[in-house]
């Protein structure tokens, strides 16, 4: 089973590549970030035609995530139990007896502001609700937008991006260590150690041209996955069209059980 995750960082502009991409890629399962459409305006009959089901929660302008799957999606989750948040930031369902949750994690604007207080304290609810449903659901992945780049093989230049920048600051990456801690593991990092693969490069300066980027979209499998993820990378090759999105899917191949 093939599932990725992708910040499509607009569903209305980059629907056209979406639907590019299910048909050269074709993943099983996409989890989908920064929509940026409410539920009324979402392309839930063209991706059904597909052959993706489809799960959503969106609001105007801002935030917004899916599931798409080209098997049935249950037990579906909008938002962390118990954390109070207008933002439609997380969405979750079972596939094929894989819980799959997707992420749009907090950006946080920079250290020290309520923003960044916030993300902080979102990343604390979001590791309490996944210890609970990892004792539910042995097979788990948790994916999407983290906002976070994991260690310095992540970034360009560890100088500007440091324990005092956002994405990389020290207490992000301790949340994330956090949540790695109970049991999950950066599918990435099973296959690949080199540095300098990113998923997102800023639209300024030529960031994509000159790979000036950060690797901040994650697919995070369980123990009980670990051993059938045998394949996961990021596919540059939508960063490369017309109008695309900042960011490129990120993916993990589960082995059948």
């Amino acid at each position: 089973m093939k599932i990725a995750s992708w910040n499509v960082n607009s569903l209305n502009v980059r629907l056209p590549h979406l639907e590019q991409w299910l048909a050269d890629f074709a993943p099983d399962v996409v989890g989908i970030q920064e929509t940026k459409l409410e539920d009324h305006k979402f392309p839930d009959t063209r991706l059904l035609e597909l052959g993706y089901r489809n799960v959503f929660a969106g609001q105007k302008t801002y935030n917004g995530v899916a599931l798409l799957s080209r098997h049935p999606i249950e037990d579906v989750q909008i938002g962390i139990p118990g954390f109070e948040d207008e933002q439609k930031r997380v969405i979750a369902g079972t596939v094929n007896g894989v819980r799959i949750i997707n992420l749009y994690v907090v950006n946080g604007q920079d250290v020290g502001t309520d923003k960044y207080a916030y993300k902080l304290r979102w990343l604390e609810a979001v590791h309490a609700w996944v210890a609970d449903e990892l004792q539910k659901h042995p097979q788990l992945v948790v994916m999407g937008d983290f906002n976070i780049a994991p260690d310095d093989r992540d970034v360009p230049d560890t100088s500007v991006w440091n324990e005092n920048h956002i994405l990389t600051s020290t207490a992000e990456r301790a949340g994330l260590q956090k949540l790695l801690d109970l049991g999950l593991h950066d599918a990435f990092r099973l296959h690949n150690d080199e540095a300098g693969i990113f998923s997102w490069w800023d639209y300024r300066a030529a960031g994509f041209r000159r790979n000036l980027g950060l690797r901040i979209d994650l697919t995070l499998v369980s123990d009980a996955l670990k051993p059938r993820a045998v394949a996961s990378g990021i596919d540059r090759e939508p960063r490369t069209w017309e109008r695309p999105s900042d960011h490129a899917p990120a993916w993990v191949q589960l082995a059948q059980a």
